[in-house]
């Protein structure tokens, strides 16, 4: 089951001199993608914020799987999720449109933080609730 998440065109500021999209502008674009989830769950940036609560990257694995290149669109697609009181683990593919092959992947797990004493928190009730895939589906 995948949920689309966010389309995005490649611009020529983030083509390399390969003449294909640079690897920093993956993760730009996965990270944007996962901001429209995270708005969703109350966890993005009107959550930092207003609630002084966010998430932060602890790890991810990254796969580059065939080439993206300047005015490609691609469709960002989250295909796994999963949680805990604490953590939230996923994994984002991105898909070249014309071809519909995956382009790149990555896979991530995420910290709740409390950004006042900058340490790991569980989620709010509210925001917990909200942590289920028909959530996101209504993205």
């Amino acid at each position: 089951m995948s949920v689309f998440l966010k389309s995005q065109k490649i611009i020529k500021e983030w083509v390399d001199y390969n003449n294909h999209l640079n690897m920093a502008y993956y993760i730009l674009i996965f990270d944007q993608a996962l901001e429209v989830m995270l708005e969703k769950f109350k966890m993005g940036a009107d959550s930092a914020k207003n609630e002084k609560r966010s998430t932060m990257v602890v790890e991810t694995n990254t796969k580059y799987i065939s080439e993206i290149k300047q005015e490609d669109e691609v469709d960002i697609m989250l295909t796994f999720f999963d949680h805990d009181k604490k953590r939230l683990h996923l994994k984002l593919e991105m898909i070249e449109k014309k071809t519909k092959k995956i382009s790149a992947s990555i896979e991530w797990l995420s910290l709740y933080i409390n950004l006042e004493t900058r340490k790991v928190t569980e989620f709010e009730t509210v925001s917990y609730t909200h942590l289920t895939l028909p959530t996101i589906y209504s993205v």
